[in-house]
């Protein structure tokens, strides 16, 4: 009675294999069977982190097995662990007794080998579809218990999508979305009234006011110097500096004078940095499209008509990139929300944005007042291009931006600028892939392979 419990207790296919020669087919198989209601082990998946990993395969091929599924081809059959495995597999033969403990599953044709010479194998090296069926067929004849609930591991596609790609152990340059701020302004200013004020006029008068301003309490934070607010506020009121500090001490102190604590002054220059490159953004011609927690600046025809690439790259090679176009009836249009920061070092973070409008005649309506409607349509067109393309697209943008200069100055004074560096930051990561690399102009640009949207897929998304 112990042993025939024992024997129903055998709930798991095991399956014998070598790592990495064997996983792709395993992480294909796996997934399949339990599709089919039994139970899988496998060591890519099952065994604990930290645990005693040969002490649980054994007890696992040992104790619960009901079949050892065995992948054969001469590399994994030459493996010292999967020759252990065949040996303890061979003693469960006797001691179940079960024949047909052991299920070959031919990967390649394989050298007999002691233990498994006269076993009937599976063929999976013509099709792997056609020896799945014969297996399943196999399990089904020998009566072997399926569970008592169907449970697919996701965990499977996981660990296959994780390892598709292959990594080599060679470093590899990589491009951030990060701009540096290089310089900055080296003093901050609080203007206060001298007298009455009308602090809804004055409020008007920092939004209207060409560089950013900070309104707090009575009076506003800015870079500005007395001339340049004197000219603005003159209609509103005089002002007066009521505190100079350097960026440097207001970053880290605040301003204790006037209550401001150091989170609220970072808060302040965020704000400014974000109002800055608004600025630059809107001064050089782009079109601001209001996104759900911020503004994004796009390129529209007032800069470039439709079809046109901009060039850019300063140092090698120059390359192109087109940043508005027309794609099955609308015109896409890129652009770029710039998020400052201060931490670990001033800089700000780019993310690249596309938004979509009406094609009229070449050229575009206003922008469609459709969110649900702009998310489609970023699916199916945008969904072909690749990074290079999205990576050429923000450097054209740069380019625009900097006017072929290696900076972008953001003004926040008449002789104040933020400067911000043109070139994304680059890092070496210590690994890379095998994904190819290389792309020509033609490639990276022609709109066959970067708009892969076909005609019913467009009339879908309108």
């Amino acid at each position: 009675m112990a042993e025939q419990a024992k024997t129903i207790a055998r709930d798991i296919l095991f399956i014998s294999k070598a790592t990495p020669g064997d996983d792709e087919f395993v992480l294909w198989l796996a997934p399949r069977l339990e599709a089919a209601g039994y139970k899988v082990f496998a060591d890519i998946l099952c065994l604990d982190a930290g645990g005693r990993w040969r002490k649980q395969i054994t007890s696992s091929l040992q104790d619960r097995a009901v079949k050892m599924l065995l992948c054969c081809q001469d590399e994994t059959l030459a493996r010292e662990g999967v020759q252990e495995e065949i040996s303890i597999a061979s003693d469960l033969v006797k001691e179940l007794p079960d024949p047909t403990f052991i299920i070959p599953l031919r990967l390649k044709k394989f050298k007999k080998l002691f233990g498994i010479a006269d076993l009937q194998f599976i063929d999976f090296q013509t099709s792997w579809a056609k020896g799945l069926d014969h297996l399943l067929a196999a399990l089904e004849r020998q009566g072997v218990q399926k569970a008592n609930h169907i449970g697919i591991n996701h965990d499977w596609e996981a660990y296959r999508r994780r390892d598709a790609i292959a990594v080599v152990n060679e470093p590899e340059s990589l491009t951030s979305n990060w701009v540096r701020i290089v310089e900055q302004p080296n003093h901050i200013r609080y203007y206060e009234p001298t007298g009455a004020i009308d602090h809804g006029a004055m409020k008007r008068a920092c939004s209207s006011f060409r560089y950013p301003a900070e309104f707090y309490e009575r009076g506003f934070f800015s870079f500005a110097n007395a001339a340049d607010v004197e000219g603005h506020f003159s209609g509103t009121g005089r002002f007066r500096v009521g505190y100079e500090t350097t960026l440097a001490e207001f970053l880290e102190k605040g301003l204790p004078d006037r209550k401001v604590r150091p989170l609220e002054a970072r808060n302040m220059i965020v704000s400014i940095l974000r109002q800055a490159w608004n600025a630059r953004c809107r001064e050089r011609g782009l079109f601001e499209h209001m996104w759900s927690k911020t503004s994004g600046f796009h390129v529209g025809a007032r800069l470039l008509p439709t079809g046109q690439k901009v060039n850019w790259g300063r140092q090698g090679n120059r390359r192109s990139s087109m940043l508005r176009n027309v794609a099955g009836g609308h015109v896409w249009q890129f652009g770029g929300s710039a998020l400052p920061n201060l931490w670990p070092f001033p800089h700000f973070k780019l993310k690249a944005r596309v938004v979509f409008a009406e094609e009229s005649a070449g050229e575009a309506s206003a922008p469609i007042d459709d969110a649900k409607k702009q998310h489609r349509l970023r699916r199916r067109i945008c969904k072909g291009w690749r990074n290079k393309q999205w990576h050429g697209r923000m450097m054209a943008l740069l380019e625009l931006l900097s006017e072929d200069s290696a900076y972008i100055y953001l003004a926040v004074g008449s002789d104040a600028n933020f400067v911000v560096d043109a070139t994304p930051i680059e890092f070496t990561a210590p690994v890379t892939t095998e994904l190819p690399d290389e792309l020509t102009d033609d490639d990276e640009e022609s709109d066959e392979s970067t708009i892969t949207v076909g005609a019913a897929e467009m009339e879908e998304a309108g």
